[in-house]
């Protein structure tokens, strides 16, 4: 019956896949295009990523830049940009925007490293909850008699081990990115 466990795995690499975009997400002391590729954007009547309508390159470790596919865009993702939780003015030249990262200060640092933290344990919540939901339906089926109390006891054990292992890598992905962000 540990067709379960298999079952949720997907779920728990779903919930470990999106706290690694969430951490790409955060600012280090170096530009990169992960930082804005998600930023919502409102064009053509809809809502788009950013890299769904730009190209996003990395000139220099800190300036990213920003070129629309319609250059009438222009607009829809300055404003996306400032609307955004960046802290950075994007500069408008024509059809390329650019976006220069002023240097991380010890504030910054610790704040971000605060951020890092706030996603680590919403990743361990999600973990826990693909978990419980398992554990439901262990129960249900040992109430069923579907299985046996010792299978439910051997079932749950492989599970928690399971959970471990995501929780180690949600744990060394978050020490890493709190060295990034601390890294002068």
């Amino acid at each position: 019956m540990s067709n379960l466990i298999d079952q949720a795995k997907p779920e728990f690499e779903k919930a470990l896949e999106h706290f690694e975009k969430e951490l790409k997400a955060l600012r280090t002391g170096r530009a990169h295009a992960a930082m804005v590729e998600e930023i919502p954007v409102v064009a053509y009547d809809s809502t788009m990523a950013l890299k769904g309508v730009a190209s996003i390159a990395i000139p220099d470790a800190k300036t990213i830049q920003i070129e629309p596919w319609d250059k009438n865009l222009v607009k829809d993702i300055e404003k996306a940009l400032q609307s955004s939780n960046l802290g950075i003015t994007p500069n408008v030249m024509g059809a390329t925007i650019r976006l220069n990262l002023p240097a991380m200060t010890e504030e910054n640092r610790k704040e971000f490293v605060r951020l890092a933290r706030q996603k680590t344990e919403h990743a361990r919540v999600s973990v826990r909850a693909v978990r419980e939901a398992v554990r439901e339906k262990i129960q249900a089926q040992e109430k069923a008699k579907a299985i046996a109390e010792d299978e439910k006891f051997r079932l749950q054990e492989q599970l928690d081990k399971v959970v471990g292992e995501f929780n180690e890598r949600i744990e060394k992905l978050a020490k890493e990115k709190e060295q990034e962000i601390m890294t002068i």
